[in-house]
């Protein structure tokens, strides 16, 4: 089991910036964030394997960007160009099982931190 501990959530106007990170207990295949909606929609929103590889969800590339690392045992997201609809609780997560995409759903994904949450007013 990892343990996972977020940290760095907040509140920012429409276009701001925030920066998350979520330390580790030890690093796994794949690495990533979701996020749970006020209406209580969970979505995916980057992921990075444990070869550099990195994926994100549409709506969040070119403003968003996952990074490891190894040396520190942390992995933050940070977050630019932020929307209203960006409001949602962060969650960072981590699964082994290299047979399934990383990514995808988070039913796949035994290990979650608590959990930090961000606000983005307009």
């Amino acid at each position: 089991q990892v343990q996972l501990v977020e940290s760095g959530g907040g509140s920012v106007q429409a276009g701001g910036a925030l920066r998350l990170s979520c330390a580790y207990s030890h690093s796994t295949f794949c690495m990533g964030w979701f996020r749970q909606t006020p209406q209580g929609a969970r979505e995916g929103v980057a992921f990075m394997k444990n070869d550099g590889t990195t994926n994100y969800t549409d709506s969040m590339k070119g403003r968003f960007t996952i990074s490891k690392d190894n040396d520190k045992n942390t992995l933050s997201l940070q977050m630019y160009s932020l929307k209203p609809e960006d409001t949602a609780t962060y969650y960072c997560v981590a699964k082994e099982k290299p047979w399934q995409p990383c990514g995808g759903s988070p039913y796949w994904y035994n290990d979650w931190g608590q959990g930090t949450q961000v606000t983005v007013s307009s």
